[in-house]
């Protein structure tokens, strides 16, 4: 029964059967958006409402795109697969942009003597640091909040006007501006310690001070005193320098908005 309607559908239906068809390799790059992206891809929102979103968004660009049926030279699964990837690549961009961002709250999490205090994250699934998915969420918080989406949207509509749905080759120094990719890539450690460099100036001081003060009186417990007074330092610390540092996250994101 199955076998004959998938047979005789596109005899009756031709014009809705090269919609769908055209329609497979436009959810599938949707998907890969989805998979990569920080903000589109939480186990926090359900896996219905993905499936969801990706299917509204896909039949919203397809009215817009108004993609070809597939010809019979076009294999559709190579289709599929390179058209996740290029979607997955756009959203992989956005994910090292934000993981500069969390290597921060990495450092002064491990700054503060609160390297034994992980989470278990879901969306990774994995033990993270408190103070790295603190400061991960508020990176996503703030790539909202000045447009990241709109930026991510308009990268991957971009994305189909330099890589056609049929094409064989994904033009990666067309889709992505491989120099602002490299940098990114490669200064996410560095972007992370400007970050924690206040929490870690501020407890290196504490440091020397304990070193001193264990020089000058040595039965004073500093080794204990230090569990004491780091976590509490670097809390104090960040709330001094909070504003300033979402100012400097800002920045950090707007210098990387013409990436796409």
């Amino acid at each position: 029964m199955l076998d004959t309607i998938l047979t005789e559908f596109p005899k009756y239906f031709p014009e809705i059967n090269g919609a769908l068809a055209a329609g497979v390799p436009v959810f599938a790059r949707v998907a890969g958006l989805m998979r990569a992206t920080p903000f589109l891809k939480r186990t926090e929102i359900p896996t219905i409402a993905k499936i969801g979103f990706a299917f509204i968004f896909t039949v919203m660009l397809c009215m817009f795109l108004k993609p070809a049926p597939p010809t019979n030279e076009v294999s559709m699964l190579y289709s599929i697969i390179v058209n996740f990837i290029c979607g997955a690549i756009i959203g992989f961009v956005i994910n090292c942009i934000i993981q500069a961002i969390e290597a921060g709250g990495d450092m002064i999490n491990s700054q503060q003597g609160l390297t034994a205090a992980t989470i278990m994250d879901p969306s990774s699934s994995s033990q993270v640091s408190i103070m790295g998915k603190i400061f991960g969420i508020l990176a996503i918080i703030i790539f909202l909040q000045i447009g990241g989406a709109y930026w991510t949207f308009n990268a991957f509509i971009r994305s189909f006007e330099i890589f056609p749905i049929y094409s064989y080759a994904i033009p990666l120094d067309s889709i992505i501006n491989m120099p602002y990719l490299v940098k990114i890539t490669s200064n996410v450690l560095y972007v992370g310690l400007q970050i924690a460099s206040p929490v870690l100036i501020a407890t290196l001081g504490q440091d020397i001070i304990l070193g001193v003060i264990n020089r000058t009186a040595q039965q004073v417990p500093v080794f204990q005193m230090s569990f004491m007074f780091k976590p509490g330092l670097g809390a104090v610390i960040l709330v001094i320098i909070m504003p300033n540092m979402l100012n400097i996250i800002e920045d950090y994101f707007l210098s990387f908005s013409n990436i796409f």
